[in-house]
């Protein structure tokens, strides 16, 4: 008998599925490249250029010799201080630098969160919908998601029942992400003090993603945990970055706020993961954190158009609900009424279904709910021009009608 060959993959790395918004993102601009007029809706990712000053900060920095060594990894201690100060300017939230680990990107600094204060077969709270790197992060600690869905009905926001019905004896940990991605959900004050009391009386930890807290609209505020709750502070973990804010996604500077030790703790993991992020995007991050919101809030100001664009076009298709997202740049339509429908000689059962229908007859590029839970919905980001988001909304409309 023949010895069986060993396994090619890690069972651990075999399990993680690839990021559904990425993957769509990729197929729209692999169709595009071949010479199809693809709209892509799937990219979290705003579509103005980083600021004139942020970039040429990154400039003096490259050109700067000190730039060209490794830069120390929790970061540039001057970017750490700024971040602090930030902290406290724009969420009230007082912390030191010590409490703060520059990461290669918000993603980082999410897998790198759940790492340091989840052990094997401890149970995470998600509110679902949710961003697909999430669960794959808490898989990769070894922990278990529970997710805990609200709906269309209940704007997709947990509430304090939800997630006591949820907790069981080996519940460690709740994961907290307001302003929303993928639904733009944005907690009210009361509701963020309510959930964080909850956790707080039950012994839980927080992770907190608060990435688009200058992202929301309508007056809404987006309220961060330990300051709505202080008692928390111990037990939280807030994360965030310059990606959303400052358009500078690809520069991937990303950060988590902690108790020390756990910084400390997940410093100590990065150190042999990535060490340090580039010293030249960290000075850009610096020149972000410390100018004026003035380019921040001029794109939010195209945000909230496109956002009232998208929502009442989609609103005007049978079928469809949606409810009025506050924050982030992304509409979350509940389409399990367009479901089952003769659309172009195809009927689709699940949003997987549809998502292939549009881009097959629309050649638009959507997410499917699937990637962030149940099917029956779709997730379009409003982070492109006002001419694609009106063309691209046209097409979905046409074939849908």
């Amino acid at each position: 008998m023949g010895h069986a060959l060993p396994r090619r993959i890690s069972t651990r790395i075999g399990a993680i599925a690839e990021s559904a918004t990425l993957a769509v993102d990729a197929k729209a601009k692999a169709l595009k490249a071949a010479g199809h007029p693809v709209i892509g809706f799937g990219a979290g990712e705003p579509d103005f250029p980083t600021p004139a000053a942020i970039v040429d900060a990154a400039i003096a920095a490259a050109r700067d010799p000190r730039n060209h060594h490794y830069p120390p990894t929790a970061g540039l201690p001057e970017l750490r201080e700024a971040i602090a100060v930030k902290s406290l300017r724009d969420a009230g939230y007082g912390i030191v630098p010590s409490q703060v680990l520059i990461t290669n990107g918000g993603k980082q600094a999410v897998y790198q969160a759940f790492a340091a204060i989840v052990d094997p077969g401890d149970e995470v709270l998600v509110p679902t919908p949710y961003w697909t790197t999430y669960p794959e992060a808490i898989a990769l600690a070894g922990g278990v998601s529970v997710t805990v869905f609200a709906g269309a009905d209940a704007g997709y926001k947990v509430s304090v029942a939800d997630l006591e019905a949820a907790r069981s004896p080996r519940t460690t940990t709740l994961l907290f992400v307001s302003p929303s991605n993928p639904t733009g959900a944005v907690y009210t004050p009361e509701e963020t003090a309510a959930i964080g009391q909850w956790a707080a009386d039950a012994g839980l930890w927080v992770v907190t993603d608060e990435i688009y807290e200058h992202l929301v609209y309508d007056g809404a505020s987006a309220t961060s945990l330990p300051v709505a709750v202080p008692e928390l502070a111990e037990r939280t973990i807030v994360l965030g970055g310059v990606a959303k804010t400052y358009a500078m996604t690809g520069w991937r500077v990303g950060w988590m706020i902690g108790p020390p030790d756990v910084v400390k703790a997940a410093t100590n993991l990065q150190s042999h993961l990535t060490s340090g992020v580039a010293g030249v995007c960290q000075h850009a991050a610096l020149a972000a954190v410390t100018g004026p919101l003035d380019a921040a809030d001029a794109m939010r100001h195209a945000f909230d158009r496109r956002r009232h664009t998208i929502v009442s076009m989609l609103r005007e298709i049978g079928g469809i609900i949606l409810p009025t997202p506050q924050g982030a740049f992304y509409a979350y339509p509940d389409v399990s009424g367009v479901l089952g429908r003769d659309i172009g000689g195809v009927r689709p059962h699940t949003s997987a279904d549809l998502a292939a229908v549009l881009l097959d007859q629309a050649e638009v590029a959507v997410v499917p709910g699937e990637a962030f839970g149940p099917s029956g919905y779709l997730r379009l980001s409003y982070a492109l021009s006002d001419d694609d988001l009106a063309e691209g909304l046209s097409r979905i409309a046409t074939v849908l009608a």
